[in-house]
């Protein structure tokens, strides 16, 4: 089974607690804190991987959580750490967010387009620190220690997107089914019928001493740029390709369809589905020149593909078009013009492969800028004004300081407030307008807000 979207619930692991604990040992008096911190829970990562080919492995599984970290002990005994939870996914799977109230996608996280490249989805809460992170000068010591982060959770939608060097594209019954299977050695369905081919074939060709990938992609149809004839499932697997093979028939199959009008649809439609698609590489081809009259036909579609190649260069002739100028004449059915045609292709495919090459060696580590956008999702918050003398601050981080206090403790709760101070979170509440005694609320807590010049010399004595 053939499956490219999916819906899952990830659940990243809980920190475990760390530990309020003092040194007891015979003729160690005042032995001091001790408390070890708790281990961080792991983290639920998406992995593109080159052995997967599907996402089917989540068709029927849907939550998936990674192991929580355990508690601190005393005599500085820290917690062990979660395991990561690893999904591996196939390369060219997008990765974002999803309402599952809405059932809308939303924010993306990831493109993994190299195997091994990863995201984490859903960080595994940390682990809370023990009481003997918290001894200053003044507080020797501290009767607290953090609690263990809950982790975060919630729906992320996964999108396989072909990794093909080269798309086949056309019209129903075009005869890209047949095409491919004369260039490679898959053997999809083939049938005298529309929609023969519900699902994209993946085959591996070699010409010229190079290998390409090349996809067969299911007909599309007028209108497939909004939808129709499943036109979105099967045209997001063309945005990944490096090169489009437009495959026009000649006869106008059973429908007797003008095959100039084809032509024009499924450029159409294309460049209506994403704009870089109408000057994506592209060759065209006119197959089922074994039957009898299509001379005609064949050469008005060699006079207009010569024409757009023209026009895609900015009106010169002679100009690099992303269009090739030539019209490959084949038969998929008996195999005349095909190697010609495979030759084209594999070569086109080594010139774009060597100038993505180059282009990307310029480029960051792909790992790096996934986990560099997470970080800054994670420190960012907003204060929100919520009434005339209430405000609501959210953000990850401001989050994680309140769940993991315990407030049971007064002295916890002024190491937080200490804590949000130096994060910028007084500065921001003043910013927006808050006065003294106004209510904040984060998350399930509320507190009156007190200007941070009113207790400095708090802070001062907090300060860590």
């Amino acid at each position: 089974m053939f499956v490219d979207k999916v819906n899952i619930h990830v659940k990243g692991g809980d920190g475990g607690a760390g530990c309020m604990s003092f040194r007891r040992e015979a003729h160690v008096p005042k032995g001091g804190p001790d408390g070890g911190d708790g281990g961080n829970g792991g983290n639920v990562v998406i992995r593109a991987d080159a052995g997967e080919s599907s996402l089917i492995a989540y068709r029927f599984k849907h939550h998936f959580k990674a192991e929580r970290g355990t508690h601190g002990k005393g005599s500085r005994m820290h917690g062990a750490r979660g395991e990561d939870l690893v999904l591996k996914v196939p390369v060219g799977t997008v990765v974002r967010t999803y309402d599952e109230e809405t059932k809308e996608p939303g924010e993306l996280l990831a493109d993994l387009t190299h195997d091994g490249e990863q995201v984490i989805v859903m960080p595994g809460g940390r682990g809370g620190r023990g009481n003997i992170h918290f001894v200053t000068s003044t507080r020797r010591a501290p009767a607290f220690a953090e609690l263990g982060e809950p982790a975060g959770e919630g729906w992320i939608q996964l999108e396989m997107k072909l990794m093909a060097d080269a798309a086949l594209v056309g019209m129903p019954s075009a005869g890209k089914s047949s095409l491919i299977s004369k260039i490679s050695a898959v053997r999809p369905k083939i049938a005298d019928y529309p929609f023969t081919t519900l699902v994209p074939n993946l085959g591996v060709a070699v010409a010229n001493d190079n290998s390409f990938v090349v996809a067969d992609v299911p007909g599309l149809i007028e209108g497939a740029h909004e939808g129709r004839g499943l036109g979105f499932e099967f045209l997001r697997h063309i945005e990944r390709t490096a090169l489009i093979v437009h495959i026009v028939d000649l006869t106008g199959d059973w429908e007797g369809r003008d095959p100039l009008q084809d032509y024009d649809t499924i450029n159409r439609e294309l460049a209506l589905y994403a704009d870089e698609l109408a000057n994506r590489p592209r060759i065209v081809v006119a197959n089922k020149i074994d039957v009898p009259g299509t001379e005609e036909v064949c050469a008005k579609l060699a006079e207009r593909v010569r024409q757009d190649s023209i026009a895609a260069a900015g009106g010169d002739e002679f100009a690099e078009s992303p269009i090739d100028p030539k019209l490959y004449r084949i038969s998929a059915l008996t195999g005349e013009g095909v190697e010609s045609l495979k030759n084209a292709i594999g070569t086109k495919v080594h010139e774009l492969r060597e100038a993505a090459r180059a282009e990307a060696e310029n480029q960051q580590q792909y790992d790096q800028v996934w986990e560099f956008q997470r970080l800054a999702r994670d420190e960012a918050f907003e204060v929100v004004r919520l009434s005339e003398d209430v405000y609501r601050v959210q953000g990850p981080r401001v989050e994680r300081l309140v769940v993991q206090t315990d407030w049971e403790n007064e002295e916890a709760i002024s190491y937080m407030q200490h804590r949000m101070k130096r994060m910028g979170v007084d500065k921001a509440l003043e910013e927006a307008g808050a006065r003294d005694g106004d209510e904040v609320r984060i998350l399930g807590y509320a507190f009156n807000y007190e200007s941070a010049r009113m207790h400095e010399d708090l802070f001062a004595e907090l300060d860590d």
